[in-house]
């Protein structure tokens, strides 16, 4: 007899940018219960220490702790590449899943031995995760990462498929596609910002280069884990939302509508002190 399990899932990260890893979540989970908190008050991750940011993630996991979770997601490509493994075991047998795996994993099954190019913060470049995670699953890859910062910005603004956002991403990739010696295969979205400007992109590229969206690969992964630990939801219940953040509830519901894909209201976001 199959068990279910009707505890929410925590997901975390420093800003609005894992709610798109949480809408991708609840569009393959509508019965499960989330509590999505935003470490606002801190951001960005990719500027501290990994010492500060491993601090950081384990007082949201310790707080999302206290909601008697059945699940961690780690949102946020730094706090995954800093601090995922050492979580794993300090939380264990609570579960813990990151978003920087499930994108390699996703990119090395769409193209083996391919040239893949990470879009990513520089925070995340200068960390290597997915080359390292990318290489380990598939030695006879090729990784290049390239740091987009000014896409974080678009994305927070809302501006993700109009001539802005692909002349800005034109801009980033023409080495690559112009003239370079590196012409990618596949494009890993590393930033959990970048699945918002995921049709600029493609308009850039074309259809022949696989674009891997890590925010649905983390998706998958969790829907995964659960149906194996038997940890799903009761069936045929509707999920509920929670939505925290650490500061600026107003602009966390303005910036956040766009990512999560409904409109927020700053009584949707309620605040919590870490």
């Amino acid at each position: 007899m199959e068990n279910h399990d009707a505890r929410p899932i925590g997901v975390f990260d420093s800003g609005v940018g894992g709610l798109t890893v949480l809408q991708a979540a609840r569009a393959v989970l509508p019965a499960e219960h989330f509590i999505y908190l935003g470490d606002t008050a801190r951001l960005p991750y990719g500027t501290k220490s990994p010492d500060t940011v491993r601090r950081y993630a384990e007082r949201a996991a310790a707080f999302l702790g206290q909601h008697d979770i059945k699940l961690l997601v780690i949102a946020c490509n730094t706090a995954s590449a800093v601090a995922l493994s050492s979580m794993q075991k300090s939380l264990a047998p609570l579960p813990v899943v990151g978003v920087v795996e499930p994108g390699a994993r996703a990119a090395v099954a769409a193209m083996p031995a391919a040239r893949h190019l990470v879009l990513a913060t520089e925070a995340t470049v200068r960390l290597h995760a997915y080359r390292d995670a990318v290489l380990a699953l598939d030695p006879a890859a090729r990784v290049d990462e390239l740091a987009c910062e000014l896409l974080v910005a678009l994305a927070e603004e809302g501006w993700t498929n109009d001539a802005i956002a692909v002349a800005a991403i034109r801009r980033y990739l023409e080495p690559y596609f112009e003239n370079g010696t590196f012409r990618p295969q596949s494009l890993i979205l590393g930033c959990t910002h970048f699945p918002l400007l995921r049709h600029a992109v493609r308009e850039v590229v074309g259809a022949d280069v696989a674009i891997v969206d890590s925010a649905k690969t983390t998706a998958e992964v969790v829907k995964t884990l659960l149906r194996d630990q038997q940890l799903l939801a009761p069936p045929g219940r509707d999920g509920a939302l929670n939505l925290l953040a650490t500061d600026g509830a107003g602009r966390f519901a303005r910036v956040g509508g766009n990512f999560l894909g409904q409109e927020l209201s700053t009584d949707d976001v309620h605040l919590a002190d870490l």
